[in-house]
């Protein structure tokens, strides 16, 4: 029993020393990424006031559209209709004119940061030792330059961008609709662990199996490299067969990372969506419930 005990006294000690050294290392990569965004400050903060005026004036469509319903349709005035229907007009080109600043300015800084990141790496990989190249592929070296940093360009262009907009969206949201009618956001607040839950669970399994797959692909990369680069070699010993089925073993690798991490994707969407839409039909059930009994208008 105290041997049991102490081993998972044990366990749980690797576990925390394990999380504590990857907190640690994922702050170490954060510091090393900020370095080569703060010379772009001024890009940065312009790209966040323009996804700030987007998201707020995004918000604003929703007061259109009751202006539209409530003074509109259900008036029957043609001068109310048309001052909604222009007042959703330029809302719209607000929206078209931020969305085109966030885009331009944040697009422009995944290109810059990952163009100065792929610099460095390569500035680095030249100054290494002999020895470090007969340890490591250069397919793993080539698969670090374009394709990680083309990964990051991704999560900094487009990514990040995306996700800050739909949380600023869903706070604001989230007050408009308390000032509307408090049960339809307790719905919303009680729904959000639900969803929440899954991403989180999901969530981890496939960014291990991302992780795996980009490994898997490197790997690929490097095998193919190392046999073209030594064709010469192969051709002379007659061990293309030999190479062709060790190649296919290698791409039928990646590919089952590929539709493992797919597969644990597609179980996310598919449990958010039911969750989601399942919020938005109790929303709809609430909401017009008091419509009908007259606690609220349909707008």
């Amino acid at each position: 029993m105290q041997s049991d005990s102490q081993s998972n006294q044990s366990t749980s000690t690797s576990k925390t020393i394990a999380a504590s050294s990857a907190d640690k290392k994922s702050l170490v990569i954060l510091r090393e990424l900020l370095q080569f965004i703060r010379p772009y400050k001024w890009r940065v903060l312009a790209s966040v006031v323009a996804l700030i005026f987007t998201a707020s004036v995004m918000l604003s469509v929703g007061q259109g559209v009751r202006m539209l319903i409530d003074q509109g349709f259900a008036q029957q005035s043609i001068e109310q209709l048309k001052s909604a229907v222009g007042f959703i007009f330029i809302i719209t080109v607000f929206i078209a004119i931020g969305t085109y600043a966030r885009f331009y300015l944040v697009s422009w800084l995944g290109e810059r940061i990952s163009a100065d990141i792929r610099l460095a790496v390569f500035n680095h990989a030249i100054t290494l030792h002999p020895s470090y190249f007969e340890t490591s592929g250069s397919g793993d070296i080539m698969s670090r330059i374009t394709t990680d940093t083309t990964l990051l360009q991704s999560i900094i262009g487009s990514s990040f961008s995306m996700a800050l907009r739909s949380c600023l969206m869903f706070l604001g949201a989230l007050v408009m609709l308390f000032a509307t009618n408090i049960k339809l956001t307790l719905i919303v607040l009680v729904s959000v662990p639900f969803i929440l839950l899954p991403i989180l669970f999901y969530g981890r399994r496939v960014r291990k199996l991302s992780r795996k797959s980009q490994d898997s692909m490197a790997d690929v990369g490097s095998y193919a490299g190392e046999a073209i680069e030594h064709i010469k070699t192969v051709q002379s010993f007659t061990n293309e067969h030999q190479e062709s089925r060790s190649f296919a073993l290698e791409v039928d690798n990646a590919f089952e990372i590929g539709k493992k991490r797919i597969q644990q994707r597609a179980t996310l969407i598919a449990g958010v969506i039911i969750i989601v839409f399942g919020a938005i039909n109790g929303m709809l059930w609430v909401g017009g419930s008091d419509v009908i009994s007259g606690a609220m208008t349909g707008g």
